[in-house]
């Protein structure tokens, strides 16, 4: 096992090339904060020093429980979280507003046990408020010490060169670093998102390098989804009752043959395809139990050749997306109500 470590873009934090991503901590995938906490140590034992969370996740519990397992360890960790989405019923409680931001930051502090975070991320756009704002708050987060970098997840690429624009005009603290969905299977951002994050030296979390699980092989020869597996919960990623189950079907077959002709596992050709990519600094991992942290460390370090990558491309084509909602973001002015239609 071997977990490298690569520069986050122009920040100077040295980060694991695997990021363990807590969203399964608490009733969302386990809910046992001792195996939680058991997968945090071994994680770092193991090398990994960047964990990605989400105040959304559990509602703060992954926070709660990630902040708990730190103790005694935060100083040599790059923990990055994010805001957003909905915390409460409160319409004030979500989005990326300055009067949300700065309250989010404050309670995601408290519920990490820390005073600061390393790398703070809008965890999508907020079509409603100005990016000048936003940045704003941020700058202001930066400058009071409380966070250290900035960061965007599953922003369009127009959005994050936006931002970088708008930061170096109005003096805000740059946004460093991009959280874009990416995988064998769901490769749009390659044609626009990479490279924009390549030609503005950012760094690059990938989420989903395993396709919600399609990449570790457990659905091969599924037809239908067990109630209590990933892919019940989540059907927006799978849709066993749709063209996309069969597309991917197709596709991790001719993906788990070339994995077995070059004597590796598919999930270890999964992670190494997405780190291939020159763009990418890290993969955020996000294993439920330890036995399967444990899994994807046993692979940690496998590397492919260009050979191997072309025969990839040959099954799904380089900028594809098997299935549309696997890009993490629809643009909300191809809503119905919105297009091509003035404003009420």
């Amino acid at each position: 096992m071997t977990v490298g470590y690569r520069t986050l873009g122009g920040t100077g934090i040295r980060v694991s090339t695997l990021t363990l991503g807590t969203m399964m901590f608490g009733a969302w995938g386990n809910p046992d904060a001792s195996e939680c906490a058991s997968m945090v140590h071994r994680a770092l034992d193991a090398g990994i020093n960047a964990v990605d969370t989400a105040d959304v996740y559990d509602f703060g519990r992954s926070e709660e429980i990630l902040g708990a397992a730190l103790a005694g360890r935060r100083d040599d960790v790059v923990v990055a979280t994010k805001f957003f989405n909905p915390m409460g019923t409160d319409p004030n409680r979500s989005g990326a507003s300055r009067r949300w931001i700065i309250r989010a930051c404050e309670e995601s502090l408290r519920r990490l046990g820390t005073d600061w975070i390393d790398l703070y991320q809008v965890h999508r756009l907020d079509e409603t408020a100005d990016l000048d704002e936003t940045l704003g708050a941020l700058t202001d987060l930066v400058r009071q010490g409380k966070v250290r970098a900035v960061g965007t997840s599953t922003f369009p690429a127009w959005a994050i060169a936006s931002a970088r624009r708008i930061a170096a005009s109005r003096g805000h603290v740059q946004v460093a670093t991009e959280q874009p969905p990416y995988s064998i299977l769901a490769r749009g951002v390659e044609a626009d998102v990479l490279p924009v994050c390549m030609a503005e030296g950012m760094g690059v979390l990938v989420w989903a390098p395993l396709n919600g699980g399609w990449l570790t092989g457990k659905y091969r020869g599924v037809t239908v989804a067990a109630p209590g597996s990933r892919a019940g919960r989540e059907p927006d990623h799978f849709d066993f009752a749709g063209p996309a189950r069969d597309r991917k079907v197709a596709a991790v077959e001719g993906l788990a043959a070339l994995a077995t002709d070059a004597g590796m596992r598919l999930i270890d050709l999964a992670h190494a395809f997405v780190l291939a990519h020159p763009a990418v600094t890290s993969a955020i991992i996000g294993p439920r139990t330890l036995e399967q942290l444990e899994d994807v460390l046993g692979g940690a370090g496998a590397r492919l050749g260009p050979d191997l990558l072309d025969a990839i491309d040959a099954i799904v084509p380089p900028g594809a997306n098997l299935h549309a909602p696997d890009a993490g973001w629809t643009s909300p002015w191809l809503a119905p109500e919105r297009r091509r239609r003035p404003a009420p």
